[in-house]
């Protein structure tokens, strides 16, 4: 049952249990306190100028608040928020459709823009610089290229793959920001923010617990919260305290640590399997039975945030964390002292 809990809890599309837990206001979100600081700079800068606020581009893994911030940048700018999403556009009438609907000030998000086609993201260029659409019609000797200007309007891209960004586009947004994982504290306190509008009893130290769990993530912490609410209701006595959280979240199989079965069917893997590694991805994922990218989008991530794991240019090593968590000898090649030349089997070229 866990192997595939956070694959949907950070994955799947967003259900009507996450939208009715957005914060309508900047004054409500929880976190990033950079991150809102200058965006919000941005806002009112614009708005004494009256002008049109800047391209922003979000990036950061998935289930950190980028589309919710999305949402406040338009309400914050008084403006109308457009939705889609890269693997949405698929030709450049899908684009052109959808600026030429906007109106001077809106805010188009597009979520996972890492993902556009590479032509629909040429014609995305002149849109975002100078607010113009060149479009060619029909094809071979009859085609012609039309010019729709376009009123000035704000994108707002999300990537969980900023790496996979071109760089023209990354270089056509005004202000790159990066959403970094939520400290225990915080998620406390989206916990308990979310359990008093689904009204669910609950206590500091049982929001804590679920905290401690979700992986830094708000999306995992509100599933996780909806699943101790039912197990408190089903076999506890209704509110949220450590004993039924810690009870209900040994029964998905997920740990002290937010580690889930599959996390340490992996890391078992690599010791038992592998010595330890250095081992690819590929053969990684076969001994444990799951997809690649799925290891690679879900679960390496946290493991090597909490230093269980580490990447090198020739595969994946268990790090001493990972020896003492399934609770096997650390073998001196793991140790902390190390040069990065042993630990990563020499050097490279």
């Amino acid at each position: 049952m866990s192997e595939t809990f956070y694959q949907q809890a950070t994955h799947a599309p967003e259900s009507s249990f996450d939208v009715t837990l957005r914060p309508p206001a900047f004054s409500e979100f929880i976190g990033q306190e950079k991150v809102k600081e200058r965006i919000l700079l941005m806002i009112e800068a614009a708005g004494q100028r009256g002008d049109v606020l800047d391209h922003v581009l979000l990036s950061g893994p998935p289930g950190l608040g980028k589309t919710t911030l999305a949402n406040l940048i338009a309400r914050a700018a008084g403006t109308q928020l457009h939705t889609t999403s890269g693997p949405q556009i698929e030709k450049a009438g899908d684009l052109a459709g959808i600026l030429t609907n906007i109106q001077k000030g809106d805010v188009l998000f597009i979520d996972e823009i890492h993902r556009l086609h590479p032509a629909i993201e040429e014609y995305l260029y002149p849109a975002m610089e100078d607010y113009r659409l060149d479009i060619i019609i029909d094809s071979g000797p009859s085609a012609r290229s039309i010019q729709i200007n376009l009123p000035r309007f704000t994108l707002v891209g999300a990537t969980t793959r900023s790496g996979m960004l071109t760089a023209p586009l990354r270089s056509r947004f005004g202000l790159a920001n990066r959403l970094d994982y939520y400290t225990r504290e915080e998620l406390a306190v989206i916990i308990e923010r979310s359990a008093g509008l689904l009204e669910i009893p609950i206590r500091p130290e049982g929001a804590l617990e679920i905290a401690s769990r979700s992986r830094g993530t708000p999306r995992v912490a509100n599933a996780l919260l909806r699943w101790v609410r039912d197990f408190a209701q089903v076999r506890g006595n209704g509110t949220i305290d450590r004993e039924n959280a810690d009870a209900a979240l040994a029964m998905i199989d997920i740990d002290a640590q937010g580690l889930d079965d599959m996390d340490k069917r992996l890391l078992e893997a690599l010791i038992h399997k592998f010595g330890g590694g250095p081992v690819g991805l590929n053969s990684l994922a076969v001994a444990v039975g799951e997809d690649s990218a799925t290891l690679e989008e879900v679960h390496e991530p946290y493991l090597i945030m909490q230093g269980y794991l580490a990447r090198s240019p020739r595969g994946r090593l268990a790090m001493p964390a990972a020896y003492e968590k399934i609770g096997a000898p650390v073998p001196p090649s793991a140790r902390p002292g190390d040069t990065t030349d042993d630990l990563f089997g020499g050097t490279a070229g």
